[in-house]
């Protein structure tokens, strides 16, 4: 089962809704989410007046593949990464910014919303962000790198089979 890489909670995740909350007060964008790069979504804001929100999870695992493609495509032109990338349609417009190698900031913006406003606001919550997530970064534990169920997992299990039919 695939699991996030980054872990946003209590404060960290305060934090995180904090810089995202002014992110969208500074552009007028309609939503700002931070995802991890296997497309789990850490934390979202909208704004107040936003229609209702697309799907996040499919956005975020959209987001998450169309990263991974473009720093392919970035490699295949002798570029180390390409930091940012914009969609513009005529109504709506997405904006990604890499924060780190673990996290995108998305930004979901409407043709009222500046895209150089959006870019410039987008790189400094983008660094905000860094820090908050590389604090939040899970790594695996030893046991949990293996396939299959983990030890304590097991043992727990056995444990519970036997009181449920009276062996020991």
């Amino acid at each position: 089962m695939i699991e996030p890489s980054i872990a946003l909670f209590g404060e960290s995740f305060e934090e995180a809704s904090k810089v995202l909350d002014r992110l969208i007060e500074d552009t007028g964008a309609q939503y700002a989410l931070l995802v991890d790069r296997k497309g789990f979504v850490l934390a979202h804001r909208e704004a107040l007046w936003a229609p209702r929100p697309p799907a996040l999870d499919s956005l975020a695992t959209l987001v998450a593949g169309n990263a991974a493609a473009t720093k392919a495509l970035a490699e295949l032109l002798g570029e180390q990464r390409f930091s940012e990338l914009v969609h513009q349609g005529e109504e709506n417009g997405i904006y990604v910014e890499e924060v780190n190698q673990y996290a995108l900031l998305v930004v979901i913006f409407d043709k009222t919303a500046p895209v150089g406003r959006i870019k410039l606001y987008g790189k400094k919550a983008a660094g905000r962000l860094d820090h908050i997530t590389k604090r939040a970064k899970i790594e695996a534990a030893p046991s949990r790198k293996k396939m299959g169920i983990d030890t304590e997992y097991r043992s727990s299990a056995a444990a519970i089979l036997d009181d449920l039919f009276g062996e020991t």
